[in-house]
This record gives C-alpha cells, structure tokens and sequence, in this order.
C-alpha cells in the first residue's frame, strides 16, 4: 500500500524555474503524470479517490507525477508559461530522474504539452496517452468542438470569485456534487494550486492554446481515453485527435466526470495498463471484516406527496448533510444514497450503532423517523463497492426496525461488550431473503 508519508517530493531544474515532483510505484513502465487544471504533488494524496487511483496505476508503472510550473509547490511565474516551457520541464523532470525514455501521459490541460512533448522527442517518449484533453479549447470556424469566445469570457470573468470555493471542482467532478466533505476537499486542492488571481491567467492562456499542428506529427504509440458525458472538455476534442494522430488508439469510457480518479477509474487504468502492458488486470475483491449500516426514511412517500418535489429535495439535502456530519464524527464511509436512505461502512461496531442512535435523533428535528440496521460481517471490497451476505443482512435487519429504531444482529452486540451501549432483546427474526433466523437486539444507547 503507498504511503504518502514516504514519498518524498523533489525539484528539477528547468530554466530558472524548480519543477515540484515525486515517484512513486514499482512497477516496470516508467509513466510521468502530468495533471490537468489544478495540481499539489502532497495535497492530492488527501483524495482518497486518488490514492486508490495512484495505487493501482503503481502497480503496473512506475511514476513520475509533476506540479507544473505556476501551480502547486513548483515555481511561481509572474507570467503564463508557453507551451514550449511547459513541454521542457517534462524534460528536465526526465533528466532529474535518470530516465532516457517514458510514457507520457497528460490529463486535460496537461494534453498539449504532453502532445509537443511526445512529436518534439519521440526518442524520449515510449507511448503517449491523453484523457480528458484536447489540441485547441476554443471553438473556431474550422472547429466547432469548443466554446465559443463570449461563453470563455463569462466564465472567465467568474473565476477569481468562483476560485477555492468548490464551485468549478463540482462542475469537473459531477459525482461528487452532492458529498460536501469531497467538495471541501477539491476546494482546498484549488486554493493550493494557485492563487485565484493565477488561475485566471493560466485559464486564459488555456483558452488560446491551438495545438491542432503538432496532431500530425506524433508517430509514437498512443491511446486516448474520453468519457462520453464529460461538460468541460466535451468528447468532440477526443474525436478530433484520434482522427489527426495517425494509428492512435481511441476508447469512449461512460461517465460525466472529469477528473479521471472518479467514475469508474477502474475501466479507465485497465485500458491504461493492457495498451501498455498487453495485460488487463483481473480485478479480485478483498475480504474484510467490516460493520455495515443501513438506514432509510420512514413513510417518504407520504412525505414526499405532503410537501413536494421541491419541499421533498430539500429535506433530503438536510438529511444527507446531517448524515455525512455524523459519518465524520464517527469515522464512517458513505457507500450509497440510494432511494431515501443511507448504506456506511465502519471499521468498528461501536462507531456503527453510536453513528445511528445520534442520525435518529437527530433528524427527528427535521421532522422524521428513521429505521437503522447495524450488522458486522466479512465483506467483499471491490473499488467503492461493497458485496456480500453482510451487506444484506445489514439492509434487512433495518427493514425490520420499528420507526426510530436502531436493530443491532447479536454479532454486533457481541463485539460491542464492554463498550457501554445497552440493549433490548427482541428476539429471533427472520430475514426476507437470508437463510435462517437472526437474534437482534434494539439499541438503547445516549452515546
């Protein structure tokens, strides 16, 4: 497992300017990743997304990951780079690490210089992959796949305000819009890349880049990867280089977000490592021990009619804030919100029931009852998701609690003695759909 405490991060000389990066990986393809709109080589680790994205990348490469210049820990510039400094300190992050040749692989914004990089110095470059990017962002006569010059300066003319706050990065990464710990989280990477101030001027630069004339001229292996739903850099982009960069390999993932490490970031390095590699990876789930807990909202329907689509919306909005407050505090994992209610992981039992006893009281200020469902089990961990008789287990002992309710299975107040929480017997149930009758027991907790 990486550990970002042990990475340490280093500088390469480029020009006058220090070019922030670090390696990590142990894999035999040596990569450099060049990040996209925003980038801190430390901050991003905080990701959990990323980690797990860097995890499996260094598993089959070993890479080299770069702030550029003007962003992150690399040097400041007073003015925005051109594509042809940019593209140099590839090559100087190349020279500091002792690598004659690489994968360059540049993410949105980082495309163009990924792209000179790899027609400048084929004898440097082992294979070029591209995602999210494109050769010029503006829209022009002779190409309609950008944005046309007023809807640039609109948002342009946002940037400095909308900067640090959250606002651009839940554009970039649509699936985490409604997570307000995430948004934090991408709120800080932006303020830590650069300034607002800075931001708009490399954004504005970005918007007259034009590197359609370097497309022809790359002769090295290259894939180029694009999900289908992304906003910002609409798939036309990717459609127009596949066509300009001769025997280049194009994959339409699905999904809207951006940032490559959210919306199925597994299909997309499986891509990655069989061009690379010639091996698809065979993804095995991990086994662990885990406490699940399911909650869902009493009578929503009844609600729902009572008050509304838009009255409805935002009592769930207060909801899920209120959950994922409790998910931090009780160091829980939000798995799913699907329909009107909440499935977690805890890595301890106690958290778990402490974590639903305070979520149904709670709510009860806004005017609802929750039925809670705790139950510990071994799990099988796939990426995000989480399978297994645990899991269903988990979602019907919560079917059957009474309104306000939180039902515990006796494996969960077994491991709990000791821990202060009281319970009620309830007796054996059974379960619809699992073999068996369950003994549960009914939280009686104030923790």
């Amino acid at each position: 497992m990486l550990d970002p405490n042990q990475i340490d991060t280093r500088y390469a000389k480029s020009g006058e300017l220090n070019i922030a990066y670090q390696v990590f990986g142990s894999g035999d393809v040596n990569l450099v990743f060049i990040p996209g709109w925003a980038s801190h080589v430390e901050n991003i680790w905080t990701f959990r997304a990323f980690a797990e994205f860097a995890e499996r990348l260094a598993q089959f490469a070993r890479v080299v990951m770069i702030d550029r210049r003007g962003t992150g820990l690399s040097d400041p510039v007073s003015n925005p780079p051109t594509l042809e400094e940019r593209m140099d300190d590839v090559r100087a992050v190349l020279d500091a690490v002792g690598w004659e040749r690489a994968v360059i692989w540049g993410i949105s914004e980082g495309g163009a210089m990924a792209m000179m990089f790899a027609a400048t110095y084929p004898e440097r470059t082992r294979a070029l992959l591209l995602y999210g990017t494109f050769a010029r962002f503006s829209r022009d006569q002779d190409y309609p796949h950008g944005y046309p010059a007023e809807a640039n300066a609109r948002w342009l003319s946002r940037l400095e305000t909308m900067w640090g706050t959250g606002e651009l990065s839940s554009w970039f990464a649509p699936s985490v819009k409604g997570d307000t710990a995430a948004l934090r989280v991408l709120a800080r990477l932006e303020r830590m890349a650069m300034s607002p101030g800075t931001a708009r001027k490399l954004f504005g630069i970005m918007t007259e880049v034009d590197a359609r004339h370097v497309l022809p001229a790359i002769r090295v292996p290259t894939l180029i990867l694009h999900r289908v739903d992304d906003k910002p850099v609409r798939v036309g982009h990717a459609r127009y280089i596949a066509e300009h960069i001769t025997g280049a390999k194009y994959v339409e993932l699905a999904g809207e977000d951006h940032l490559p490490w959210y919306g199925g970031a597994d299909v997309l390095l499986d891509e990655v490592r069989e061009f690379l590699t010639g091996e698809r990876a065979e993804a095995e789930p991990d086994r662990v021990l885990t406490t699940i807990l399911f909650c869902d909202i009493v009578e929503s329907t009844r609600r729902l009619a009572e008050i509304g689509d838009l009255g409805w919306k935002q009592v769930l909005a207060n909801f899920y804030a209120l959950a994922d407050d409790k998910l931090r505090h009780f160091r829980g994992r939000k798995l799913d919100t699907a329909g009107d209610g909440l499935f977690a992981a805890f890595d301890g039992p106690a958290r778990a029931v402490r974590c639903g006893a305070s979520l149904a009281r709670a709510v009860e200020g806004l005017g609802l009852q929750l039925r809670v469902g705790v139950h510990t089990g071994e799990c099988e961990v796939l990426g995000e998701k989480y399978s297994g008789l645990a899991v269903h287990v988990g979602a019907r002992v919560a079917s059957v609690a009474e309104p306000g309710q939180v039902l515990v299975s006796s494996t969960v107040k077994n491991l709990v003695v000791g821990s202060g929480l009281r319970f009620d017997d309830i007796g054996p149930r059974a379960l619809k759909g699992v073999p068996g009758e369950w003994h549960l027991f009914a939280a009686a907790t104030q923790g």
